[in-house]
């Protein structure tokens, strides 16, 4: 089973669209992948939660639906279980690219597992600083076809 960091807006994107490749693969993944993310995840869809309501054009019981969907196959995890030298590791690749997506690029070092995400900034800039673990989801995509095709 392969471990992935979901990224905040992996999360937004399947809220906004759990037909989409990125809601399919969260909600239909999880015999392949093991989905976490730090607890400042739910922080963070907490503060869009108007925006993505707006966005998704959702009643305040549809975007509690949705998003209660959307998280079910996602481990949250307390900040506290990664190690400090994890964080100031993350920080420093991140202090000068995005340094909120500290917390995803720790539990990343942590677990030795890649980050789902399709911040361009980010993947970039970790890029440019050696760091590999990151993935798309157009590769992750075709990972999780491939995956499906060899179990039928």
């Amino acid at each position: 089973m392969t471990k992935i960091i979901v990224d905040s807006n992996i999360i937004f994107s399947a809220i906004l669209n759990v037909n989409s490749r990125i809601g399919q693969i969260l909600l239909t993944g999880q015999d392949f992948y093991e989905f976490y993310a730090p607890k400042y995840l739910r922080n963070e869809i907490w503060e869009h939660q108007e925006k993505i309501k707006k966005i998704g054009k959702f009643s305040d019981d549809e975007f509690l639906e949705v998003y209660e969907l959307v998280l079910k196959n996602v481990t949250i995890l307390n900040h506290s279980i990664a190690p400090k030298e994890k964080y100031l590791e993350a920080f420093d690749l991140c202090e000068d690219v995005d340094p909120a997506d500290s917390a995803f690029v720790a539990f990343s070092l942590f677990l030795k597992c890649k980050i789902w995400t399709g911040d361009k900034k980010l993947l970039n800039g970790l890029s440019q600083k050696g760091f590999k673990r990151t993935i798309t989801t157009e590769d992750l995509f075709k990972d999780f076809l491939r995956k499906n095709r060899k179990r039928k």
